[in-house]
């Protein structure tokens, strides 16, 4: 990071808008921070911190939301996000990666909209663990080639009509199980550099008020302004993957 104190504040930034929007709606935290990030820092940096503070982010919403949580519901999404992952990362070594993210894009910015300007869907109510392992894997595959790692639980628990509480039961512990992998993966190959390390412990403090005040206004929103909120960074994802 050239220029220090400038780009740390920029960087502090960053993360602090990333908490705030990842502890409000419970995902996008990548999306908003790798954004600015990426102007800073390497790719590799940005890919370990996404990791890092997603962990965090995640894992202290999902403790908050802990009344929420019904392992009956969570664990055909987790077992399909297992294979689904290292299905995702496999790929990406013969398929091309800008096309993947392209076609999966277009695909959530066409649904974020058809969502967001039509009347609200019929809940699904079809379907079983075998439908929400199959959505899990196809996360976890997805996860493994974009780095977004609840996506597409995001979207079936939305189509499942479920209350948001219930929702971000089901989507964030499945992010929290896929940045574990991942963090795995990156300590293996040795990609946390000191300057990484130093970095994270600067922008921790700023991590946890950013996603305590996210969680404050989470709380005040009635059902239809978190569907919105969702959809909206859904649409916001579809567009940088196709940009």
């Amino acid at each position: 990071m050239d220029g220090f104190p400038l780009d740390l504040t920029i960087f502090l930034v960053a993360t602090f808008a990333g908490a705030l929007v990842a502890g409000l709606s419970g995902f996008a935290f990548g999306l908003v921070a790798a954004s600015i990030w990426l102007f800073i820092l390497t790719p590799l940096q940005t890919a370990t911190l996404i990791v890092a503070f997603g962990l965090i982010v995640q894992g202290f919403s999902v403790w908050k939301l802990r009344h929420a949580l019904d392992w009956s519901k969570l664990w055909p999404f987790l077992l399909g996000a297992a294979i689904g992952v290292p299905a995702g990362v496999a790929i990406l070594t013969w398929a091309d990666p800008s096309h993947v993210r392209t076609g999966i894009g277009v695909f959530l910015v066409i649904y974020s909209l058809y969502a967001l300007f039509r009347p609200a869907m019929r809940p699904v109510t079809a379907g079983s663990a075998a439908a929400d392992a199959g959505v899990g894997f196809l996360n976890g595959v997805l996860a493994g080639i974009t780095g977004l790692a609840g996506i597409l639980v995001t979207i079936w628990c939305g189509l499942r009509g479920w209350p948001k509480d219930q929702q971000r039961a089901v989507f964030q512990p499945a992010a929290v199980a896929i940045f574990a992998m991942s963090a795995a993966w990156l300590g293996a190959k040795g990609a946390v550099s000191p300057d990484t390390i130093r970095l994270f412990l600067f922008g921790l403090p700023v991590l946890l008020a950013g996603t305590w005040l996210g969680m404050k206004l989470y709380g005040h929103l009635d059902e239809t302004t978190f569907r919105k909120i969702v959809l909206v960074l859904l649409l916001a994802s579809g567009a940088v993957l196709i940009f």
